[in-house]
């Protein structure tokens, strides 16, 4: 064996056990999937599908009639290629602003609108995901859940230069679906109000509450939820009693049990009024089935 088949056996040998260090190229992204989740392996970003999307329906949410009119038409309005808004979600927990964005991919991946969910901590990758999915013919919703960021985390900035701060225009088929028990994101601290200045009669806030409002004014919609009142949450109760068994129950044989679970719970969220009518339809159907 001469001298330089030598050193090419050796080279093959040394790149053999370099590959077992280095990541795996990532995998194509099946684009006729619905919903994606933006994941992190081996340090690079990836769309991974989602196999089995939560499906809910418009008609299914109770008791927000004016919130579903506002996120339905601006995602209609999206899907439609005209002028539409990125979207903040905000207020009481349990009262459906996750479920209505699920609902409006429910009613329009057939027009080509697609959810792509991102975690807090990886909105640093906001301006890859755009850039991968730009090119594409469908229309993305980035979306944020739960979303709000302490006092010494950055990632909100990445945010705000997606929304509406960068060099680059935003890619005309992505828009930013977020919701949050916060309305400015941030928390807000009573030394705060110290930085506020009055310029004759008008007040102007400083500028650490100002650097807190602006990332939530660059949502141009904002939609507001509200705590359910007692007959709100027994409407929502009944309409899952009668999704989950298949017709109408007479709400003498259920309501003071649902009235304490509420206690139970100390909430009378539309959440809590679905996982109250899941236990009790599936505690009838096993009473049903040990007869």
């Amino acid at each position: 064996m001469s001298e330089i088949e030598k050193l090419l056996k050796r080279a093959e040998g040394l790149l053999a056990r370099l590959e077992g260090f280095l990541p795996a190229p990532s995998p194509d992204v099946d684009w006729k999937a619905m919903a994606f989740r933006w994941r992190r392996v081996n340090g690079r970003g990836l769309l991974q599908a989602v196999k089995k999307p939560h499906r809910i329906r418009l008609a299914d949410l109770r008791d927000i009639d004016q919130q579903k009119k506002l996120v339905d038409a601006n995602t209609r309005q999206f899907v439609d290629g005209k002028p539409a808004n990125n979207v903040l979600l905000t207020g009481a927990r349990g009262t459906g602003k996750s479920s209505l964005i699920k609902a409006c991919l429910d009613r329009y991946s057939s027009r080509g609108l697609r959810l792509i969910e991102v975690d807090k901590d990886d909105l640093i990758d906001l301006p890859d995901i755009a850039d991968l999915v730009a090119d594409r013919p469908e229309r993305f919703i980035v979306y944020c859940d739960d979303l709000s960021f302490e006092a010494s985390e950055t990632g909100y900035k990445a945010l705000k230069a997606i929304l509406d701060g960068s060099i680059a225009a935003p890619p005309a088929n992505v828009l930013i679906y977020a919701t949050s028990n916060r309305r400015h994101l941030m928390p807000e601290f009573m030394h705060e109000n110290l930085e506020t200045k009055y310029v004759g009669d008008e007040i102007h806030p400083g500028e650490t509450a100002e650097e807190k409002i602006s990332l939530s004014e660059r949502f141009g919609l904002w939609v507001s939820f509200y705590p359910f009142d007692q007959d709100a949450y027994l409407d929502i109760a009944a309409y899952w009693l009668k999704e989950f068994g298949g017709k109408q129950v007479p709400q003498e044989t259920w309501r003071e049990e649902a009235l304490q679970w509420t206690l139970l719970r100390g909430s009378r969220s539309g959440r809590v009024a679905w996982q109250f009518a899941r236990d009790w339809a599936g505690r009838a159907a096993s009473r049903r089935s040990a007869k």
